[in-house]
């Protein structure tokens, strides 16, 4: 009898590949996203045990101590199993630019300015390490949203170009919450487009995370190659 954690990942990775076959995309081009903000490390530990590898976390000092319990733990040490890889979803503050290069974030979603950029890149040359890392777009007008406007993707991307040690791949965006997840369609639509408006300008950005556990499978119609989810996986009938 599967534990109910595990059916909860099944049941996500079922619903993330009709999603992509729906939209005539192959289910591998979706990455699905554990996000395990506020989530002990065995539940981390058992979510890898029932397959799943990418991690994310939005609070710099919460992620620091769990990944080094985990990392001490052994998780993604073994020659034969995946590795784990850590994605940073939250705000960053600049001041913990540092920390979030140090703890070894496969990607940071969530650069937002020029300035922060700039933090990055000097902290990650510092490191002598390469930082995969997204534009985080301000959908909506909301206060608590974070995020470069559309209008200033370009502008950010330019301005990455100088940079050695920081790789913008992609997009990340967040819509306003709708309980009918068809209404946030035309917000990871506009995601979708100022991808490919950045792309008819030379840039190469082969992601966009978008989507959380109330309306990925929209998200994945729309294009979402990185899918974030909490609750339908750590939040469900645990």
């Amino acid at each position: 009898m599967k534990n109910p954690l595990a059916e909860n990942i099944e049941n996500v990775r079922r619903r993330i590949a009709e999603a992509a076959l729906r939209a005539g995309r192959r289910p591998e081009e979706v990455t699905l996203i554990a996000v395990s903000k506020t989530v002990p490390p065995e539940l981390v530990k058992a979510a890898y045990e029932a397959g799943v590898s990418d991690f994310g976390e939005n609070r710099i000092q919460e992620a620091g101590g769990k990944i080094k319990t985990l990392r001490e733990s052994g998780i993604g040490q073994a020659a034969e199993r995946p590795p784990v890889r850590w994605h940073f979803i939250g705000h960053l503050q600049t001041n913990k630019a540092g920390a979030a290069i140090g703890m070894g974030f496969d990607l940071i979603h969530t650069v937002d300015s020029e300035r922060l950029l700039d933090v990055l890149e000097a902290r990650a040359a510092k490191a002598g390490k390469s930082q995969r890392a997204l534009i985080e777009v301000k959908l909506s007008e909301e206060p608590s949203k974070h995020g470069v406007s559309p209008g200033g993707v370009c502008s950010l991307l330019r301005a990455a170009q100088g940079a050695g040690h920081i790789r913008l791949e992609g997009l990340m965006g967040m819509p306003p919450y709708f309980p009918e997840a068809e209404k946030a369609r035309p917000y990871f639509a506009r995601l979708r487009r100022l991808r490919q408006e950045a792309e008819a300008e030379g840039f190469h950005l082969p992601h966009l995370s978008m989507g959380m556990s109330h309306d990925f499978e929209v998200a994945i119609e729309e294009g979402a190659t990185l899918v974030r989810i909490g609750t339908a996986i750590f939040g469900l009938n645990l």
